[in-house]
């Protein structure tokens, strides 16, 4: 059950007076940055570059989406020098929070940039409600943009700078570093996507709206930008039947969510299954960032005939 806010801005004060790092003056001395979930944690210490603490917010496992706050979260998002987190109600239980928090810098990472899209696939099923009510809701995934994660780089570069001005030289030039790798990566994708045979993405999720804008594709989604939502049959068989229509020869899930949706079409269509990472959850194996979208780009151009 959602705290009311009045609640929330009580546990707040209350957390914040619960103890500090005066035990450890270079604790103290340090800035502290919160992430929300991976993308942004991977971001912040970027432009950190060891020069402040960084934590994910996210407990491993844990959907973003789903996230619930304990008193101790709430606690290090009150004693925190920055807090970066994605609103539109992405994740309502930290988005609850931070809007009561007081002397601590936050970024929005979706006002970080310049232009949002809206979610809602252009092939809805008519009779199914839960698409119906997703339809013209701010897409949040914006990380899956390499430019768009340069923007928010510059964002915590920029407020990071007023925070630790003793370091500020780093922070600029950690921003520009990174810029610099995303371009690197934007051209990748640019290159290994411009002929194609197809040009149809079928997601188990409406993840992926901002990469295939990015890179002149088509998103076709099972479900709505909620990765939750349970598509109606209508839907399913909408989908099915543009497939089928398209030919298309994969239909992509979510490695953290079961694939049996995604298994039902590919099955009736003929396809095969693949998965593609919305980059929610820190990837295994001391992969980052750069190595899971290359990972999506291989799975994306071999399923869509690209040379």
């Amino acid at each position: 059950m959602k705290r009311s806010l009045l609640a929330l801005a009580a546990l707040v004060l209350l957390a914040a007076g619960c103890g500090t790092d005066g035990d450890d003056p270079a604790a103290s001395q340090e800035p502290k940055i919160i992430a929300a979930f991976y993308p942004l944690e991977f971001v912040a210490a970027e432009i950190a570059g060891g020069n402040a603490g960084v934590t994910n917010l996210s407990p491993p496992g844990v959907e973003p989406h789903d996230l619930e706050l304990a008193p101790d979260q709430i606690r290090s998002l009150a004693q925190a020098d920055l807090v970066l987190y994605i609103g539109e109600g992405f994740q309502p239980a930290v988005e609850d929070v931070v809007g009561e928090l007081s002397g601590t810098a936050v970024i929005d990472g979706l006002e970080a940039q310049d232009e949002l899209i809206e979610g809602g696939d252009p092939h809805e099923d008519e009779e199914g409600h839960e698409d119906e009510l997703e339809e013209g809701a701010t897409d949040p995934h914006v990380w899956l943009d390499p430019t768009r994660v340069a923007s928010l780089g510059h964002a915590v570069a920029a407020e990071m700078e007023r925070i630790d001005p003793d370091n500020a030289d780093v922070y600029e030039d950690s921003a520009v570093a990174l810029t610099d790798a995303l371009a690197g990566l934007d051209e990748e994708y640019s290159a290994a996507l411009e002929n194609c045979e197809d040009n149809e993405l079928v997601v188990s999720h409406e993840a992926f709206g901002y990469l295939t804008e990015r890179y002149g594709l088509e998103q076709v989604g099972v479900s709505g930008i909620d990765p939750e939502s349970e598509p109606s049959p209508g839907r399913m068989a909408e989908v099915a039947e543009f497939a089928r229509e398209h030919e298309v020869t994969t239909i992509f899930f979510e490695e953290q969510v079961a694939p049996d949706i995604a298994q039902v079409i590919a099955d009736e269509v003929g396809a095969g299954v693949e998965v593609l990472d919305p980059l929610e959850f820190p990837p295994d194996g001391g992969s980052d960032y750069f190595d899971v979208m290359r990972t999506n780009l291989d799975s994306i151009s071999s399923a869509l005939g690209c040379e």
